[in-house]
């Protein structure tokens, strides 16, 4: 047995350099949260432009997306084992550019959650196959790593999105959200189909068959550690997702802070992508699995320490922003390393293997963090406990899916010649 890749000769002729592929699969990744965060500011102005009569309702146009999200991972990463990244990628990109333009003019309720839920499904796409990109050229902590740097790019989306979305807000109505979204697509599709090689080799290339797909699925429910971490994974995010379908009612309805709502969000929105710049500068030294698992048990001590802030009665905008900074970041480093030590025995059939995980995570994530959202009650106290519980339950699953062997090293993987000397 070696460590060295598999196809680590079969690289593509017409490569990119490390640091554009970074950026590029951000770039990439970063589509659901140009699909999400920008529009926060804007939810109560479409609420009173679509009609939509409570305000908890107002969720469901982040909701369905999520819905959509989940279905669209289940096909896209099976289609591109078949039919090549690029193609597959490329063709639902152009579609997700549609259907935003078809949120941009929705004239009722009902027609923007048609039009989100299209938009989700079509991004799955985004999401799904970069992973099998990333896996396609590296495994085990240099996945982690990779996909560390790839998460700290990405978080710049979520940083800047709000205040992108208030500022357009300020000079136009919110349809214009929706075209921007649509622009900017555009131009990350065209980026994508000039620069980026396929990465699928051909002998890693699967038959669409149902066989081939059962075959991986059964291989992925069978490997402990692969379906262990998925949904570890799902669960521990239900406190991201908790946290963006509520955090503009805490911000505009609790702390009254509607003209500092951009900038608080980019605070604990930046603290993530430290989290995953500071993953990726440690994973090498000290393991996906020791950080992931550490991060866990970290994230519900700071959520215990919140919960006693909160029904103490002592919670401010200060106190919320800090901890729940704090939280985002211990997130971060649950979130690359779980991906990567769940899709590692996954050389041939990582599109399957990453769609299997991205439906998994989402639909775990979204019922679980829709339940946060719908239990507002204009206090912090249900997204605390929820992540007080999430995170409980997560560390759990870990341990499951270690067999009780916690904070080990089991190989170090390494990434893919010849750039691991360019990021070494």
């Amino acid at each position: 047995m070696t460590d060295r890749p598999e196809n680590a000769t079969a690289l593509p002729k017409k490569d990119i350099a490390f640091r554009e592929f970074v950026m590029l699969c951000a770039c990439l990744m970063a589509m659901n949260a140009l699909s999400i965060d920008p529009m926060l500011p804007a939810l109560p102005e479409i609420g009173r432009d679509l009609a939509i009569p409570h305000a908890n309702d107002r969720q469901l146009i982040i909701s369905v997306y999520f819905l959509g999200l989940g279905c669209g991972s289940l096909l896209f990463g099976v289609l591109s084992d078949r039919f090549g990244r690029k193609r597959v990628l490329g063709s639902a990109m152009a579609l997700f550019i549609l259907s935003a333009i078809a949120c941009a003019g929705a004239q009722s309720f009902a027609m923007m959650l048609a039009g989100r839920a299209c938009a989700g499904f079509f991004a799955g796409a985004s999401r799904v196959i970069t992973v099998s990109i990333v896996r396609d050229r590296f495994k085990g902590d240099a996945m982690a790593r990779v996909m560390s740097l790839i998460f700290a790019v990405f978080m710049l989306i979520p940083v800047m999105a709000p205040t992108f979305g208030q500022a357009i807000l300020w000079i136009a109505p919110w349809r214009w959200i929706f075209w921007a979204l649509a622009i900017l697509a555009t131009l990350i599709l065209l980026w994508m189909i000039t620069r980026l090689p396929e990465t699928l080799q051909p002998d890693n290339r699967l038959r669409m068959n149902a066989g081939a797909i059962w075959r991986t699925v059964g291989t992925i429910v069978r490997t402990r550690s692969s379906i262990g971490y998925m949904l570890a994974s799902g669960v521990v995010m239900s406190g991201l997702i908790g946290f963006i379908l509520s955090v503009q009612q805490i911000f505009f309805d609790i702390f009254d802070a509607q003209k500092i709502f951009p900038f608080a969000f980019a605070a604990i929105a930046g603290s993530m992508g430290i989290g995953s710049l500071l993953n990726s500068r440690l994973v090498s030294r000290f393991g996906a699995r020791r950080l992931s698992q550490t991060a866990l048990l970290v994230l519900v001590l700071i959520n215990l320490a919140h919960l006693a802030v909160v029904l103490s009665g002592y919670e401010t905008i200060v106190s919320f922003m800090i901890l729940q900074s704090l939280t985002m970041m211990t997130v971060a480093f649950t979130a690359s390393n779980f991906s990567a030590i769940s899709m590692e025995p996954f050389a041939r059939g990582a599109g399957v293997a990453s769609s299997f995980q991205a439906f998994l995570t989402t639909a775990v994530s979204s019922a679980l963090g829709s339940m946060v959202g719908r239990a507002f009650d204009a206090t912090t106290m249900p997204l605390t406990l929820g992540l007080v519980i999430f995170g409980s339950v997560s560390f759990l699953i870990v341990a499951w899916a270690e067999r009780g062997k916690l904070f080990t090293r089991p190989h170090h993987g390494v990434l893919r010649d010849p750039e691991f000397e360019l990021i070494r």
